[in-house]
């Protein structure tokens, strides 16, 4: 991986990029915590500025070797906090955590030479915004998840139109996740059944794509 220009590192007064490394790798370790996974490799090792106007993404390479290269391009922040359930635009933030999650998720596929599809990256990557911007709140009930929920899966617009293949994969991936969020404040939240709910998210994450839909 080459070295960033030091002008990059420090754009924002000394955070910039600084930030958005140190969010990635506390997001690492969450969802790792929750999922029971082994570390793989360090996502802040993979990590590279997005260019302007430029969305967050994951470049993958398979090497002839069978060795699997990434490349997180990250876009930046733009500001410190965030209100998880009162802000106007949760973007920024949830495409770090989308971009995280790809990694965590590919990288533990690969360890187990598992094979994934862009769906099930994309459908897992909504459920774990949801699972890390819970873990934000610090406590959750099923009122507060109803409102997250709400600004994660209804309060959205896409970027690919309707009917191309891209753009259908995200709203399939917003829709089915929407359903199992719902799910899960349904028979879990409403009783406040926090440890099994836990333990529905990490049977989830272990599921392949087509069991991963019908699970919601």
């Amino acid at each position: 991986m080459s070295t960033l220009p030091r002008r990059e590192l420090l754009e924002g007064n000394g955070v910039g990029l600084l930030r958005e490394r140190a969010l990635a790798t506390a997001i690492q370790g969450g969802l790792e915590r929750l999922y029971q996974l082994d570390r793989v490799a360090d996502v802040d090792a993979f990590v590279a500025p997005a260019a302007h106007g430029e969305r967050e993404a994951l470049m993958v390479r398979m090497c002839d070797d069978g060795a699997v290269e990434m490349s997180l391009r990250l876009p930046l922040l733009g500001r410190a906090d965030f209100d998880v359930l009162s802000d106007g635009d949760l973007d920024p933030l949830c495409q770090i955590i989308e971009g995280v999650s790809h990694f965590v998720y590919l990288a533990a596929r690969a360890r187990e030479d598992r094979r994934t599809t862009q769906l099930e990256l994309e459908l897992q990557a909504e459920v774990d915004k949801y699972v890390v911007l819970v873990a934000a709140l610090g406590g959750i009930d099923e009122p507060k998840s109803a409102k997250l929920r709400g600004r994660l899966y209804d309060d959205v617009s896409f970027t690919d139109a309707a009917g191309t293949e891209v753009g259908d994969r995200y709203r399939i991936a917003n829709q089915t996740a929407a359903k199992f969020v719902r799910r899960l404040e349904r028979a879990y939240l409403r009783e406040g059944r926090v440890r099994e709910l836990h333990g529905e998210l990490r049977r989830f994450y272990r599921l392949g794509q087509e069991d991963k839909l019908r699970a919601a």
